[in-house]
């Protein structure tokens, strides 16, 4: 098995709706904002090269929003999928599976795309997609607060494609057939996946929405987009000391400084210990 970080493309994301209750002259000293109060966001993929199979954990936004669309996200930076993929030395084509830790547009948007018709397609013709089910009848029939995230566009043309698998189960922890086990989480939305990838004798934690930078380790340091915040802040909770006592890395998919980071105990709770490149950590 070999894993490849994947840029998809940067952005930019109000702070105070990324921290929710949490003052801004605490979260700007980790994540410092700019005039607009936005601070900086990275929508970082993973891929995993194993055997026969090439997994991809996330997609970004993609690219066919409109411009007035992405105004609302500066993007920055000169990321994207289709770079990245190529210094790993793939191709989307390439891509068997694309695992969606769930179907938010920053997560989701890069898996369609428009042909040359001007027709959605999915962007990895040769690729099933993974959701779990429950989360797809969640997304597809959202509810008010999360119907902009959730856009017709970016999932409809999936399941329409015939490429759609759904992973079921109720369990906390459920085993799928791409070679990881996923952790369950409620909090942020409905049936958030994080893959938990055992590597080189580490085990790496996805970490998606629960914990999308090193500012959000503290426990009451939620976002303000999560559905059931008390939730997210039990299963925050358990999670992190969790992770310590079996020293889970953190792969983080939204901090465009932190790409892999260790835990400690600290008197004020779990926090970073080291943040790595994660071509330097695994030398790869």
């Amino acid at each position: 098995m070999k894993l490849h970080p994947i840029e998809t493309g940067n952005f930019m994301l109000d702070g105070g709706a990324m921290f929710g209750v949490v003052p801004k002259p605490i979260w700007e000293k980790t994540n410092p904002s700019d005039e607009k109060n936005r601070i900086k966001m990275a929508a970082r993929s993973l891929l995993i090269e194993d055997g026969n199979k090439l997994v991809l954990i996330d997609t970004g936004m993609g690219n066919k929003q409109s411009d007035k669309f992405f105004g609302y996200y500066s993007l920055w930076g000169d990321h994207s999928l289709d770079k990245s993929l190529k210094k790993a030395g793939f191709h989307r084509d390439d891509v068997t599976d694309v695992f969606f830790t769930h179907l938010h547009f920053d997560h989701c948007g890069g898996a369609i795309h428009y042909n040359s018709a001007g027709i959605l397609e999915p962007a990895f013709k040769n690729a099933r997609f993974w959701s779990h089910q429950n989360h797809w009848e969640w997304a597809t029939n959202p509810n008010t607060r999360e119907k902009a995230s959730f856009l017709p566009e970016n999932i409809l043309p999936i399941k329409e494609s015939g490429q759609l698998n759904l992973i079921k189960g109720d369990g906390k922890q459920l085993k799928t057939t791409l070679g990881f086990d996923v952790l369950v989480m409620d909090g942020h939305t409905e049936k958030q996946m994080l893959p938990l990838i055992q590597y080189q004798g580490k085990t790496i934690v996805f970490a998606a929405d629960l914990i999308p930078t090193v500012g959000h380790l503290p426990i009451p340091y939620i976002m303000g987009y999560d559905t059931r915040p008390l939730l997210t802040l039990e299963e925050k909770t358990s999670f992190l000391e969790h992770a310590l006592e079996n020293k889970f890395l953190l792969f983080l998919e939204h901090d465009a400084d932190n790409e892999l980071v260790e835990l400690i105990k600290t008197v004020k709770g779990i926090r970073c210990k080291e943040s790595f490149r994660f071509k330097d950590y695994f030398n790869s």
